[in-house]
C-alpha cells in the first residue's frame, strides 16, 4: 500500500464538478479505503470593485487540475481506483509520463497545502493587482483625483502603489492605495 498525491488534468472551469462526479463515484465503487481526498487548491484574494470596495474571494491555484491522495496500488498493475479516476466524467487523465501517473514530491504536496490553509499557518488574503509597473493609470479619488500617471513600484502586500504624476509640470512619485487608481 503506497498513499500518494497525485494531479489529474480537467476541463478549465469544470473542476467543482469533476470533484463531484469522483465523489459520488468513490461512493457508489466503495473505494473510501483507496481513495483518501480530493483537493482543488485555492487561495483568498483581495480584490477591488467598484467605488473602491475590497472582497475577498477564493481563487484556483491550478485551473484545470484536481489533486487526489491515493492508494495507486501495485507499480505493475493499477487497482481499480485507478480506473474509477481515469472514467470519471470531466477528468481527461492523470498527469504523467506514459501511462503511468507520477506522484506529487513532498515539497511540492507541502506547498499546495500550506498555500490552501490546509497545512500549518493560514496566510491573509493577498491583494490582486490589477495593474503592472509601466501602466497608465487614472487617479479616482483623494487630492489627487483625476490626476493620470505612470505605475513606478507596486507593494502588494501594503496595498499600496507608488504613481508618477505630473504636479505644476514637474514627474511627482504619489503613493496610493489600490483603491485609488484605475488603468487609464
Amino acid at each position: 500500500m503506497s498513499i500518494e498525491w497525485y494531479a489529474v488534468h480537467t476541463y478549465v472551469g469544470q473542476e467543482e464538478k469533476a470533484k463531484a462526479n469522483l465523489e459520488k463515484r468513490i461512493q457508489a465503487f466503495g473505494l473510501q479505503d483507496k481513495i483518501f481526498q480530493v483537493l482543488i487548491p485555492t487561495e483568498e484574494v483581495v480584490e477591488l470593485r467598484e467605488g473602491g470596495k475590497k472582497e475577498v474571494v477564493k481563487k484556483k491555484l491550478f485551473p484545470g487540475y484536481l489533486f487526489i491522495q491515493m492508494d495507486l496500488g501495485d507499480e505493475e498493475e493499477p487497482n481499480e481506483a485507478w480506473e474509477v479516476v481515469r472514467g470519471t466524467p470531466g477528468i481527461t487523465g492523470f498527469v504523467g509520463a506514459g501511462m503511468r501517473p507520477v506522484p506529487l514530491s513532498p515539497d511540492e504536496v507541502r506547498h499546495i497545502l500550506e498555500v490552501s490553509g490546509l497545512l500549518g499557518k493560514k496566510e491573509a488574503p493577498k491583494a490582486q493587482v490589477a495593474f503592472r509597473e509601466g501602466d497608465q493609470v487614472r487617479v479616482v479619488s483623494g487630492p489627487f483625483a483625476d490626476f493620470t500617471g505612470t505605475v513606478t513600484e507596486i507593494n502588494p502586500e501594503r496595498g499600496k502603489v507608488k504613481v508618477m504624476v505630473t504636479i505644476f509640470g514637474r514627474e511627482t512619485p504619489v503613493e496610493l492605495d489600490f483603491s485609488q487608481v484605475v488603468k487609464a
